[in-house]
């Protein structure tokens, strides 16, 4: 990969980095209750859990602890787009994982995802 492809991949993550900080506040905060593709989002955490802890077998994730956390604009075509969040883990680390559906009725097209692991690596 070129240095500029990396830098441009980057600055892409950092940016989503700092656009679902901006989305832990409380004014994006959605009204209690499961989100519209609350089974689908429980299952593809699993999966992104799995994927990220090389098939551990002690990956499991919280569905009680799904909500909808807010919304994000569209990177092409600026409608928005569900943020769902879900807590993960494996054997004693833990893992937060974000979600991001498009609002396409009758369907769950799942538009992006994030996992980081909710320790003090210092």
């Amino acid at each position: 990969m070129s240095a500029l492809a990396q830098d441009t991949c980057l600055m892409g993550t950092l940016s989503l980095s700092i656009l679902f900080a901006a989305l832990a506040g409380p004014a994006f905060a959605q009204p209690a209750g499961k989100p519209a593709c609350a089974a689908e989002a429980v299952e593809a955490a699993r999966k992104l859990l799995k994927l990220h802890t090389d098939a551990d077998d002690r990956a499991s994730v919280d569905a009680a602890s799904l909500r909808g956390i807010g919304t994000v604009k569209a990177l092409v075509g600026g409608k928005p787009l569900d943020v769902v969040e879900v807590e993960g883990h494996v054997y004693k680390a833990n893992y937060r994982i974000r979600l991001i559906y498009a609002r396409i009725p009758g369907t769950c097209a799942l538009m992006g995802q994030e996992i980081l692991e909710r320790s003090n690596p210092y």
